[in-house]
């Protein structure tokens, strides 16, 4: 029995802009299989939606949080489940 699936909203906060921190949160979510999408938001944060197992998604946020990006600094995450996320196949790059 595959493991429940869950969706998750999260907003990223601080030097998340101008560092490569979208395309390296995809790399690190293809690397955990997780799906979803990141994209950048007009206030200078950057939103991600991302659907895997608990254990996934717990590790894949905790990488988050560290930014996956080495030019990257994360100093603020909100994160909501969120049932109405469009289930997707892969994870991309949003404008």
């Amino acid at each position: 029995m595959a493991e429940e699936k869950i969706k998750i909203k999260m907003n990223v906060q601080g030097k998340v802009q101008g560092v490569g921190f979208r395309y390296m949160t995809k790399m690190l979510a293809d690397e955990l299989k997780v799906t979803g999408g990141v994209w950048n938001e007009a206030d200078g944060s950057v939103s991600i939606e991302a659907i895997g197992d608990y254990a996934t998604l717990a590790k894949f946020i905790e990488k988050v949080k560290a930014s996956p990006s080495p030019f990257g600094k994360v100093t603020h995450t909100t994160i909501n489940k969120d049932a109405n996320i469009k289930d997707c196949q892969s994870f991309s790059v949003r404008n």
